[in-house]
């Protein structure tokens, strides 16, 4: 299993986590109680940081901007999660870190685990993507680059893009976390 596939929003403190408190308690606690991504300037300084508002209304302003977003990103996690199709997300940050890789030791068995994880058929945690995708993904995992998975995911993007995340954004979890940041401002 990839690094990136391990991470789980942290439950909600204070007692036993309910299923609300672990959808949506990640995204509204303060940075400093996280126990990752702790904001650096904000624990130096003692301030507690808070998802905003703004910052989780922007959102919807695209798919792109929903992903770059850490707590958009896991709030994303959890909504694939009540669907059962988290793998797709994972399989696209797996390609993300992928991409980062710079030993060209570690290329070729990261793109094999990849693809054996997500691509091969019948692979455990297999994303939907079609036939001519697949073998051309297979041809480059024998020959691995940077850009080898870049066809499936691009697929697995677009299918995301179109599918999940205008189903995210009317989720029960998408609007429970607005009304929770709004709430906070009352």
């Amino acid at each position: 299993m990839l690094p990136g596939s391990l991470w789980h929003p942290p439950p909600v403190r204070g007692g036993p986590p309910s299923p609300r408190g672990e959808k949506l308690g990640f995204c509204c606690q303060s940075f400093s109680d996280q126990a990752v991504g702790t904001d650096p300037p904000a624990e130096r300084t003692g301030q507690r940081q808070r998802l905003s508002t703004e910052e989780a209304t922007r959102w919807a302003d695209s798919f792109d901007v929903l992903l770059s977003h850490k707590y958009g990103l896991a709030a994303f996690r959890a909504f694939l999660k009540t669907e059962f199709s988290e793998e797709n997300l994972e399989f696209w940050l797996a390609c993300e870190d992928f991409k980062k890789t710079r030993s060209a030791a570690k290329l070729a068995s990261k793109a094999q685990r990849i693809f054996e994880e997500f691509i091969d058929v019948q692979a455990p945690r297999e994303v939907n993507i079609d036939f001519q995708t697949r073998e051309l993904t297979r041809r480059n995992v024998q020959e691995p680059s940077l850009s080898c998975f870049d066809q499936a995911q691009g697929k697995v993007h677009s299918l995301m893009e179109k599918d999940s995340y205008p189903r995210f954004l009317r989720s029960k979890i998408y609007t429970d976390l607005l009304s929770q940041t709004q709430r906070r401002l009352s």
